[in-house]
């Protein structure tokens, strides 16, 4: 079972190269005076996650070459809800932009809210994984087998897991696992958090059995020797992680991506969209940023403005079919 054939990565990275052999305008000639005051940066998720980690790089780089401030501000709550609409609502003209991820093709077919990715300004989409299946480093499962084993004999209920809030991209991952086990999608108990960094915590402190969040996340912990990857969700795997097997190797049949990309609000400031696609096209090639995504085990994934909306247009029909069969749809 897959969720993300129109959009895997291998379809966004054949669509990139073309975007990343545009030319760049000097500063001098586009968006010379911009900007000429601090910019927020609005990450929907917790501070110490992949999406928090990204965004501080990304607004360092875009400071190198645009000038002035890109201050990031971690703008949580409302499963991504809260984050999201600080970015939609904000006044359009690019002193406030954000990281804008997957979620926001999930939410308003959850009812959470009414934001879709129509409600903003695409302006380079950046990076692209797949989840894992990490457990903690004294977890009696040793390989994705096993775990998956245990879970399909055990009483509903039996595990617990985390990544993200209710009906987020990571539990949609656990819920998609679990349905290409034919299990039902809350046979897993799934324990809300605002992302990642609490989600590896609660971990740890054994109060769940799994997360499913992207290998990058869990790099910190598994280095420590506190948690082990037991699985990627993906169709190949990852060049940062080439000792974790995915899930079809382990005999399953699911995989998904999610994505993080830049965005302003709707009808964004010409001048000011311009000169930061154009900074992020040149970003996304960076020495130092290749640097640190490859070190964090994150995947560069890069996509032009144009490009990046007819992902997200594309990914939100996805994600409508998704969420309908596992019965988090609102009616």
């Amino acid at each position: 079972m897959s969720l993300n054939k129109p959009v895997t990565r291998r379809t966004v990275l054949g669509g990139a190269a073309a975007a990343l052999a545009l030319s760049v305008a000097p500063r001098s000639v586009l968006g010379a005076d911009y900007p000429s005051r601090p910019v927020t940066v609005v990450v929907p998720w917790g501070a110490g996650g992949g999406t928090d980690a990204t965004g501080r790089m990304i607004a360092a780089l875009l400071e190198k070459r645009l000038g002035g401030s890109f201050n990031v501000v971690n703008r949580t709550g409302g499963s991504g809800v809260v984050g999201h609409s600080a970015i939609a609502n904000a006044a359009p003209d690019g002193y406030t932009i954000g990281l804008v991820t997957v979620e926001i093709t999930m939410m308003h077919h959850i009812g959470l809210t009414e934001l879709t990715a129509a409600d903003y300004t695409p302006l380079g989409l950046m990076n692209a994984d797949s989840p894992g299946i990490t457990v903690s480093s004294d977890s009696p499962y040793g390989d994705v087998e096993s775990l998956a084993k245990a879970i399909a004999e055990s009483e509903p209920g039996t595990f617990k897991a985390s990544g993200t809030g209710q009906g987020g991209i990571w539990h949609l991952a656990l819920i998609g696992w679990l349905l290409s086990m034919d299990l039902a999608p809350d046979h897993v108990t799934w324990v809300p958090s605002e992302g990642s960094a609490p989600a590896m915590q609660d971990l740890i402190a054994g109060g769940i059995d799994l997360v499913t969040v992207s290998l990058a996340e869990t790099k910190a912990m598994v280095d420590a020797g506190r948690a082990k990857n037991l699985a990627l969700m993906a169709d190949a795997r990852a060049a940062s992680h080439p000792d974790v097997p995915t899930v079809k190797e382990a005999g399953g049949q699911f995989s998904l991506s999610t994505w993080r990309g830049i965005c302003g609000p709707k009808d964004m400031d010409p001048v000011a969209a311009e000169a930061i696609s154009t900074a992020l096209a040149e970003i996304a090639q960076d020495p130092e940023f290749v640097e640190f995504m490859n070190s964090r085990g994150f995947g560069i994934t890069y996509l032009d403005p144009a490009a990046q909306a007819a992902m997200m247009s594309t990914t939100d029909a996805i994600m409508s079919d998704a969420l309908t069969a596992a019965g988090l749809a609102s009616s």
